[in-house]
């Protein structure tokens, strides 16, 4: 498993100038229950619509999402489908639009009729002009193009052949692209795969690269196999071949294939899982991630947006939930920040779940510490742990201690069965937590006394109860520590 938080961290600290054609995406969603009166067709009963940044735009959206910054240059028309598109873009934090309008062509406009109850789309109905820009408009977007060069780390070209990449203005941009060091990712619609030489990695999807291939896509064999002579006819890197349920398969050059398959997930729409894919790989290799991290990262995105209704975006979040194992999560989603407790209190107790509490330092885990949280749990449905922080350790335990920092108890203490939530407290007593928390159960070691335990009074004017646990005799941290330091 490649460091997944390195590589994220990484990623936000890109800049990706996206190019490519823009379009509105409309969605119009509602029940189908009969067939019209006038003519064979099905009559959809419209509940609800959405508009969506769609096409090279939605690239833009994902990259952003992913909390990365997007400098996107593209196409629209001059009419109120441009206006739209245009206020839509400028309210997308982490995008910085240069938008040129054409006054000859429309704003490509996509709406489609999806029904609620199959999850299917009934019908699309497409405004556009999909013919090449014009050649006093292709000289607006190049110069609209050229100086943002220099301020990306990657160059990303979302081709949907509607008339921003022009074969002249790819062979411009790449060039430009190559001679100051920066790699350019292709997401293609053109079966003449020549117009995108140079370019540094192209992703088109099953059909696509059968169209290019004459159909060679039969067998991951096939796929290879002809991967290796498109990149030596274009003189690319690598080539990703996206397969929808069938996964991904990456072919570098003069390399095996790398094939992975896809994640499990519920398909509700495929709509733009290929701009989610280019706008993670992209910034998964400009921030120096190989083939392999970048690949998973893909393919990670990809099953996040197909789980989705409509043209969907994937963030950090989502991305990293499905990429980690299960267990990590798990026990990660369990340390709580103060801005969370009170959600998770609130769920708690709608649910009628009996919250208990018990807290320490935890330096160093033995089974005495087992022992009581294993029945602090017991005695309640929820169990939540306050853990002292280092500052808090250092003063109550001295300047030598903690032997472990606080994230490292947390994560330890999480991972525990028993434990159903860590919180952090810096003060020298959990006072004010079990004010906030209010827990129905106080849990400590028997080494205490009813009276010594801190918050006893809060607990019994709200009905609660203090439960003292027997302690395992012979063990404690700061036996084991001394036995460490003495080497005994």
């Amino acid at each position: 498993m490649f460091d997944f938080e390195a590589l994220s961290q990484a990623m936000i600290r890109q800049t990706v100038l996206c190019i490519g054609d823009v379009m509105l995406d409309e969605f119009v969603y509602g029940d189908v229950s009969r067939i019209s009166p006038e003519a064979p067709a099905p009559v959809i009963l419209a509940r609800r619509s959405e508009i969506n940044i769609g096409g090279a735009g939605n690239v833009a959206r994902n990259i952003a999402s992913l909390g990365a910054t997007c400098i996107f240059i593209g196409l629209i028309g001059d009419d109120e489908a441009g206006n739209t598109l245009a206020t839509a873009i400028a309210q997308c934090n982490g995008i910085e639009a240069h938008l040129i309008r054409d006054a000859s062509r429309p704003t490509t406009r996509k709406m489609r009729f999806v029904s609620d109850h199959f999850s299917t789309h009934m019908l699309r109905a497409d405004w556009e002009d999909a013919v090449p820009a014009s050649t006093a408009i292709e000289r607006q977007l190049l110069e609209a193009i050229m100086p943002q060069i220099a301020r990306c780390d990657i160059v990303l070209l979302s081709d949907y052949a509607k008339g921003v990449l022009t074969a002249s203005l790819i062979r411009a941009v790449i060039a430009a692209a190559k001679a100051q060091a920066k790699r350019v990712i292709v997401d293609p619609k053109s079966a003449n795969v020549a117009i995108y030489r140079g370019a540094s990695l192209l992703t088109p999807n099953r059909k696509e690269f059968a169209e290019a291939t004459r159909g060679r896509a039969g067998t991951q064999a096939e796929i290879a196999q002809a991967a290796q002579d498109i990149i030596a006819q274009i003189e690319c890197d690598a080539l990703l071949v996206t397969q929808s349920e069938d996964g991904m398969t990456l072919v570098p050059r003069g390399g095996p294939a790398i094939h992975v398959p896809a994640l499990p997930v519920k398909v509700r729409d495929v709509s733009g899982a290929g701009d989610t894919v280019a706008a993670a790989l992209a910034l998964a290799l400009a921030a120096h991630a190989d083939w392999d991290s970048a690949l998973r990262i893909a393919n990670a995105a990809a099953a996040v947006a197909v789980g989705k209704t409509g043209t969907a975006v994937v963030t950090q979040a989502e991305l990293r939930r499905a990429i980690l194992p299960h267990a990590f999560l798990a026990a990660e989603d369990k340390i709580a920040s103060p801005n969370n407790l009170a959600a998770r209190l609130a769920d708690w107790r709608q649910q009628g779940l009996r919250v208990g509490f018990t807290n320490g330092c935890f330096d160093i885990l033995h089974p005495g510490h087992v022992k009581v949280l294993t029945a602090a749990r017991g005695a309640c449905d929820r169990l939540i742990v306050g853990l002292n922080s280092d500052e808090s350790v250092r003063r109550l335990k001295g300047d030598d201690r903690p032997v472990q920092d606080e994230r490292a108890r947390a994560e330890v203490l999480a991972a525990l069965e028993a434990v159903d939530l860590v919180v952090m407290f810096s003060e020298d007593t959990p006072l004010d937590l079990i004010r906030r928390i209010n827990p129905s159960v106080l849990v400590k070691g028997g080494d205490y006394t009813r009276e010594q335990v801190v918050g006893h009074e809060i607990i019994a004017a709200n009905g609660g109860e203090v439960l003292l646990i027997d302690i395992l005799q012979g063990h404690s941290t700061t036996s084991l520590v001394q036995r460490a330091r003495s080497g005994a």
